[in-house]
């Protein structure tokens, strides 16, 4: 089991950038710079991986005013993590069944609830977890979830999330409203390597780059390593002057199943 998570107000990352190897995950930070006006990091991100069970779960956030309500959502899932890892040794397709609820249930926990209530900020928050050949997320907000795979690629598919605005869980709380707003989704792996990646906004939003299309991402990071792909990738929004900060995780699976094909193949 490895287990590990951090946000920006612990270490900031202003004008360094640094990418780290949880297992076979890689997280990569930029702060941002200084010289175009950043002096904070509102990000987060938490990263939880069962080799022997077969399933990662993965977290980022990206916080608006303070990271405040970053740490409150990493600290409410820290609580809350027996019962998820419970579920996630469970068969597939019970825990992601199961899991559609569970993470409601987190978000929606009365203490939690009213500690967001008292923040100050709010945050916008994906949660993605694989487990063997399927892939599940729950986003709240803009962070971005892209799937890498060429019989994907060659249709025209990589981003798996559409950026939703006006999101936030904090101070400003989705799941405050009679309808709480967010989106969720499920995909099969493809057999072979299936290259996964989160990020926040700042590395689409960087002037000068076109890391907003997918392609681009792909075009950076093809032929080197899932570590190496994201600091080429944070190295160049960085020579950019990106302002915001930037939170990166990706990490690549070989999948040996077959995958879903149409019928007349």
């Amino acid at each position: 089991m490895n287990e590990w998570s951090r946000t920006g107000s612990e270490k900031h990352f202003v004008d360094n950038l640094d990418v780290s190897l949880i297992g076979s995950i890689a997280v990569g930070r930029f702060g941002g710079n200084s010289s175009v006006g950043q002096y904070k990091n509102e990000d987060g991100c938490l990263v939880w991986m069962n080799e022997s069970a077969d399933w990662e779960f993965s977290m980022i956030l990206d916080g608006h005013k303070t990271a405040s309500s970053v740490e409150l959502v990493i600290n409410q899932f820290n609580k809350n993590k027996h019962e998820i890892q419970r579920v996630l040794l469970l068969p597939v397709g019970e825990a992601l069944k199961r899991m559609d609820t569970l993470i409601l249930d987190v978000f929606q926990e009365p203490d939690f609830m009213e500690a967001c209530r008292r923040t100050i900020g709010e945050t916008a928050c994906m949660i993605v977890i694989r487990k063997e050949k399927y892939l599940w997320w729950f986003s709240i907000g803009d962070c971005i979830l892209h799937m890498f795979h060429p019989e994907l690629i060659a249709l025209g598919e990589r981003q798996l999330n559409q950026r939703s605005f006006y999101e936030w869980v904090g101070e400003v709380n989705t799941f405050e409203m009679a309808v709480p707003c967010y989106s969720t989704g499920k995909k099969e792996l493809r057999h072979g390597d299936n290259w996964i990646f989160m990020t926040t906004d700042g590395l689409t939003e960087c002037p000068g780059v076109s890391f907003a299309d997918p392609k681009a991402v792909e075009d950076v990071c093809k032929g080197v390593s899932v570590h190496e792909g994201v600091q080429k990738l944070l190295e160049e929004v960085k020579r950019s002057g990106v302002r915001d900060s930037t939170t990166i995780i990706s990490w690549c699976v070989n999948i040996e199943e077959t995958a879903t094909m149409p019928s007349d193949l």
